[in-house]
């Protein structure tokens, strides 16, 4: 089972996937597709508010941030790791708890990356939100760095998250039953 979409220009179908016994969602990976990154990325920035630099968590909304860097001359932006590196110093660490990842994960930044988004505004960024506990850890470690939050955008609003108005977002994708009925 497919659920068709239409993203930025780009038409996909999503291979319905089952999270519970009741319960699928569609599975929107941007992983190996350039096409549509780029438009996502392009999009995106045509709808973004001002901001200095763009903070992702890990792992899927990276080769977005990538792709908006770049096509805004940006140098620079920021990723939510989840888990803490050697290289890092001076770590900021929240708990995250995501649809998608089963238990707890934690995402952090490092000092240094702490540092220069301190007074800065940051725009906070991911692939889907659905529960939007990934988005609100991102954004707890960008006001722990005393940054200002300039907005958060996705690429796509989930179930309940699609009636948020604090997200900018592409398109939305409903939650499916165990038939993959999209549920009300």
């Amino acid at each position: 089972m497919t659920y068709p979409i239409e993203i930025a220009g780009c038409r996909r179908e999503l291979p319905l996937c089952r999270l519970t016994d009741d319960l699928m969602i569609a599975g929107f990976v941007i992983f190996g597709d350039v096409e549509l990154t780029c438009a996502c990325a392009k999009a995106l920035l045509e709808k973004a508010p001002e901001y200095d630099y763009i903070l992702a968590p890990e792992a899927k909304a990276i080769p977005l941030v990538h792709e908006m860097a770049r096509q805004s001359g940006q140098n620079e932006y920021f990723i939510a790791r989840k888990k803490k590196k050697a290289y890092m110093t001076e770590v900021f660490e929240v708990e995250d708890h995501s649809l998608t990842t089963e238990g707890v994960q934690t995402l952090c930044i490092d000092g240094a990356d702490a540092a220069k988004m301190r007074g800065k505004r940051i725009l906070l960024l991911d692939d889907v939100i659905s529960t939007g506990g990934s988005i609100a850890a991102v954004e707890q470690l960008a006001r722990q760095a005393g940054a200002v939050v300039a907005g958060r955008m996705a690429i796509l609003a989930e179930g309940d998250a699609a009636k948020r108005n604090d997200i900018i977002v592409l398109n939305t994708l409903p939650l499916f039953d165990r038939t993959g009925k999209p549920l009300k």
